[in-house]
């Protein structure tokens, strides 16, 4: 599968300033600009930042960024799955995750990550991916938001929306052992029935596996 990617850019006013959001950005237009040290959501600034310059250059990598003249403030990454995980399993070229969105503190609340979604969606190209995002409740910032976990879980819902995920069910143990978990799921239009099949077969993998394993006895 060709992984094809299509600039887009667009400016959006808040109150601190006025935002770039663009991309996809390759690791070469990265390091122009400045990752700002409040981008510490999953690691460490400098890390992430070279995280994100990783995913950028891989086939699939999407980074689509949002900044100022010169200072990174935000982000969101899409890839296919970690090769450790479930979603991996099939080995699925038209499935990517949506594996990390964070925007500093000082500029939440004024849509720049629902800016950031429907940036990325801009790209026709993503009419031919199952795209997913695994929500966990720990990897939330319920101190700083100062939300409890069900109004937490409200925003990060109408935030997908901005890019057209929704909540989609699935036995996935992890995202099972506690009930704000969710999987967030966006299927292209140009996706085969062929896919969408098997995605179905791995948000349901254990009752596929036990299945089978019931019918070799």
């Amino acid at each position: 599968m060709e992984h094809i990617k299509t600039y887009h850019s667009m400016e959006r006013n808040t109150e601190q300033s006025s935002i770039i959001i663009e991309g996809p950005v390759p690791s070469s237009e990265l390091r122009k600009y400045h990752f700002h040290e409040h981008l510490t959501a999953f690691r460490r600034a400098p890390q992430q930042f070279e995280a994100i310059q990783n995913i950028a250059d891989f086939d699939e990598g999407r980074i689509i960024i949002a900044r100022t003249k010169d200072t990174i403030i935000g982000y969101v990454t899409y890839l296919h799955p970690d090769p450790l995980e479930r979603w991996s399993e099939f080995k699925m070229e038209d499935l990517i995750e949506l594996g990390a969105i964070e925007i500093i503190p000082a500029y939440r609340g004024a849509g720049i990550a629902s800016g950031l979604l429907k940036l990325s969606m801009m790209d026709n190209y993503m009419e031919n991916y199952i795209i997913i995002s695994t929500e966990y409740y720990w990897h939330w910032d319920l101190d700083g938001t100062r939300l409890s976990v069900w109004d937490y879980r409200k925003v990060m819902e109408k935030m997908m929306a901005a890019g057209g995920l929704v909540p989609a069910p699935t036995d996935d143990p992890e995202i099972i052992s506690h009930p704000a978990n969710c999987l967030m799921v966006r299927v292209g239009e140009n996706v085969p029935e062929s896919s969408i099949s098997k995605f179905d077969k791995l948000r349901f993998l254990q009752r596929h596996q036990y299945r089978n394993m019931r019918e070799g006895f």
